[in-house]
């Protein structure tokens, strides 16, 4: 009796239940594609851990992964028209039922790639997340992929003036059609988008001089790709505000002679903490200068702020708060934690950042910050300093530039603005060529 009971109440649980929440599995919630030029994430995001394997084939280049446990569903076949066509990594997707409850996706490719697969816990706004990250197989050489790029700004102007003077003699013989405005020559930005080469051409003579007389500007906007950053009350987000300037200020500090910007990111995708420092690093930078524009826990805090690294503590209660929220972002834009290991060797030289280093950060801080006083308020009218990892670089003056409070209404509105992101843009970079014109940068010999 009690177990026909039993066997009564469950079906009536069941028929109560429905069959989305008796589906066997785990149900996917969305799925992502992050194009970079310097690798693309995708990302699978479920209401339970997923387990997943992968291959790759060659002739034709393919990247297999074959998902357990699930059966095919509407969301997972959106993930055919998430891939953008400039992508450099995946030229298409197919999806299928491959077993009973096994999803079979297929990458084309468009270039050998090394997949990393892993997956990230349930944190702030996501559930249980699956990600594999395409890297190329060979990693260019970020020095002198800027020095290459220099050299074809300067083609283009040069050609820009050239075919300008040309139109302007050939209207001079024809007196009778209207007179041309010159146009004004502009540093060309290289498209995204570009897979990276296999093999690359070995630096010239004449390139391993011309790197040891750039001054490099390492650019760092902060966020991006699965980690938003914080959001404005009418939905603004942080990782577009701050690219939007770092794009700008790119543009801007280009046009310096002899001066050339490395971005730690130049598109919508993610880059983890201790790999923003390594970009850095790698180009062998004369500055780092990461851009923000946080939240704070009250509406009404507003106001540009400037940080230097700390090895003793936080200036403040305030740059305490602002630094362990900084530095919680690899957690939410998801870091391949076993791809990490020998970070924490890397880790170890981090945290030996120089009395020298704070010094020189303190002074191109305050350089910075009287700068921004002339756009709008600032929040704190010293330099504060806190233990952000991002600053870590021991051989590089870093600072964290909080633009403004994103969570403030009004301040969320100047954001928007492409007049007041402007007046940001000339701000930093006064602040950068005032920094360098008061403490010009060491003679270096870069090695290519």
């Amino acid at each position: 009796m009690k177990r026909r009971q039993l066997l009564a109440g469950a079906g009536q649980l069941v028929l109560l239940l429905g069959a989305p929440q008796i589906a066997w599995g785990a149900g996917i919630v969305a799925v992502r594609v992050w194009p970079a030029a310097d690798y693309t994430r995708m990302t699978i995001e479920s209401d339970g851990a997923l387990v997943a394997r992968h291959f790759v084939t060659q002739a034709p280049d393919r990247l297999v992964i074959d998902l357990d446990g699930l059966e095919l569903s509407p969301m997972l076949r959106d993930i055919v028209g998430k891939v953008r066509p400039d992508d450099p990594y995946i030229a298409g997707v197919r999806v299928g039922q491959f077993q009973a409850r096994v999803v079979r996706l297929v990458l084309d490719l468009k270039q050998p790639v090394v997949p990393q697969q892993f997956t990230l816990a349930p944190v702030a706004a996501y559930q249980h997340r699956l990600v594999f990250d395409l890297y190329p197989k060979a990693e260019t050489d970020p020095l002198l992929a800027l020095i290459r790029e220099k050299e074809a700004a300067e083609r283009e102007a040069a050609k820009a003036v050239e075919d300008a003077l040309g139109e302007l003699i050939a209207r001079v013989d024809k007196p009778g059609l209207p007179q041309p405005t010159r146009p004004k020559p502009t540093v060309p930005v290289p498209p995204l988008q570009t897979p990276a080469p296999e093999k690359e051409t070995p630096p010239t003579d004449a390139e391993r001089r011309r790197v040891d007389r750039l001054i490099i500007v390492a650019l760092d906007p902060g966020h991006g790709g699965e980690d938003p950053g914080a959001i404005g009350p009418t939905g603004l987000r942080e990782k577009d505000v701050v690219l939007a300037v770092g794009l700008a200020l790119r543009e801007k500090l280009n046009a310096v002679p002899g001066m050339r910007v490395m971005m730690t990111r130049d598109a919508d995708f993610f880059v983890p903490l201790h790999e923003r420092v390594r970009k850095a690093q790698r180009v062998q930078a004369d500055l780092f200068v990461s851009i923000h524009a946080d939240a704070f826990m009250r509406p009404e805090a507003r106001g540009a702020s400037v940080f230097a690294l700390s090895t003793k503590g936080a200036s403040s209660a305030a740059a305490r708060w602002m630094a362990q929220r900084e530095n919680a972002a690899d957690q939410i834009g998801g870091v391949n934690v076993a791809n990490v290991r020998d970070a924490q060797v890397r880790q170890a030289l981090l945290d030996m950042s120089t009395t020298a280093q704070i010094k020189d950060s303190l002074k191109l801080g305050r350089e910075v910050l009287s700068r921004l006083d002339r756009v709008g308020r600032l929040h704190k009218r010293d330099v504060e300093q806190a233990g952000f990892a991002v600053l870590k670089a021991p051989d590089i003056p870093s600072i964290l530039v909080e633009t403004a409070f994103i969570s403030n209404p009004e301040e969320e509105g100047l954001l928007r603005e492409a007049d007041y992101r402007d007046r940001l843009v000339d701000a930093l970079a006064t602040g950068i060529r005032r920094y360098f014109a008061k403490n010009p940068p060491l003679a270096r010999q870069r090695t290519l």
